[in-house]
């Protein structure tokens, strides 16, 4: 039985969900980028699962090195964009920690009237 247009069919999906998930990640829409991994991930357990029972042939694989090359590089580039998306939540934590120490130190204070030193 020749797999190729199944396997041609289930890498197309994984690359237009790669698309939709870099796109995503672009407009910042992160809740719908995770929605998207589950259908991402389950499209390659289904790779994976017939890829596991008989081996690609060598002309297949030709075929779809380029399809492989560009789900690679969306992958990539989804990876810098939720990296960017780490550090920017890790400083807004940064930020409110800071914020809830100066909100306990001054709490402290409060009702206290302090007066200068003679």
């Amino acid at each position: 039985m020749d797999m190729a247009p199944h396997l041609f069919t289930i890498y197309q999906q994984l690359l237009s969900l790669s698309q939709s998930m870099l796109r995503l990640a672009s407009q910042g829409n992160w809740e719908a980028l995770i929605d998207m991994e589950v259908n991402y991930i389950s499209a390659v357990e289904k790779l994976s699962q017939i890829t596991g029972q008989q081996p690609i042939p060598p002309h297949t694989q030709d075929q779809l090195r380029p399809v492989l090359r560009h789900l690679l590089d969306n992958e990539a580039e989804i990876k810098k964009l939720l990296q960017a998306r780490m550090e920017e939540l890790s400083s807004l934590i940064g930020h409110s920690n800071r914020q809830k120490s100066m909100n306990s130190a001054y709490g402290k204070l409060a009702g206290t009237v302090l007066y200068p030193a003679e």
